[in-house]
């Protein structure tokens, strides 16, 4: 039986990739993904067979996997960070059900919340939510009702995907529905390109983010009430000093 292993890259590839990740790339002589992540490896495995589609073609491309794991070749399926964590790994299954020859395994890599965290310093020790501000998959409604959710727990937030070329207001909209929960003065994050060329950090309040434009490629982490700007970096105390 042959096998798609759905591998996470991590956030930037490279020394980013889990040791797993690297062994999977390694023994399948075939290699599925979007553009933007086959350019990451590309070079690193040239004698591979790249099997590429744009976005918006995910179930084009899961499907040109399973039909190549269906003719008796391994194919790693690569996304960015973990391919649990808005990948891969769910449509596979979903679209498995007409490939019962097939195997599926999932290959976790450090998804853009950690991976961002660890460049910005310490942000996520406590309780926190992972919400996408992309609405081509959930309707803006649910997304509004999950930040003031978020807020109002006092959850420390990291936000996928919080602008594009079609939405640029997106994340100043974000942050007018937090400041109805959290102070102006909340310490907030940006990293931009994690562990890509270009890499970029930046701690901010919460106030000064409405008016940060950012990309899909930066992730936004919003402080809760105990998180704090010490020497540059942001930290959410977990509070072990106060037991």
């Amino acid at each position: 039986m042959s096998i798609v292993y759905v591998v996470g890259l991590g956030p930037g590839a490279g020394e980013q990739m889990t040791a797993q990740a690297r062994q999977a790339l390694e023994q399948c002589p075939v290699i599925a993904g979007y553009t933007v992540y086959i350019d990451l490896i590309r070079e690193e495995f040239p004698e591979k067979q790249f099997l590429m589609t744009p976005m918006r073609k995910e179930a084009e491309r899961c499907k040109m996997a399973l039909e190549q794991a269906r003719q008796g070749q391994d194919v790693a399926m690569v996304c960015s960070g973990d391919a649990g964590v808005y990948g891969m790994a769910g449509l596979m299954y979903e679209l498995k059900a007409d490939y019962p020859e097939v195997e599926l395994k999932i290959v976790p890599g450090i998804t853009a919340a950690t991976g961002g965290a660890a460049v910005l310093g310490s942000p996520l020790m406590q309780d926190f939510a992972v919400i996408s501000l992309s609405d081509l998959l959930t309707p803006w409604e649910k997304i509004e009702a999950r930040l003031r959710a978020a807020a109002a727990a006092d959850f420390v937030i990291c936000i996928y995907n919080p602008s594009s070329r079609k939405r640029k207001d997106y994340l100043a909209r974000a942050c007018r529905i937090l400041r109805e929960f959290k102070r102006a003065d909340t310490v907030c994050g940006i990293v931009k390109n994690i562990g890509r060329d270009g890499e970029m950090k930046k701690i901010l309040t919460l106030e000064e983010l409405e008016q940060t434009e950012a990309d899909m490629f930066t992730t936004v982490y919003v402080g809760n009430e105990q998180t704090k700007n010490l020497d540059g970096y942001m930290v959410t105390p977990r509070g072990y000093r106060d037991v």
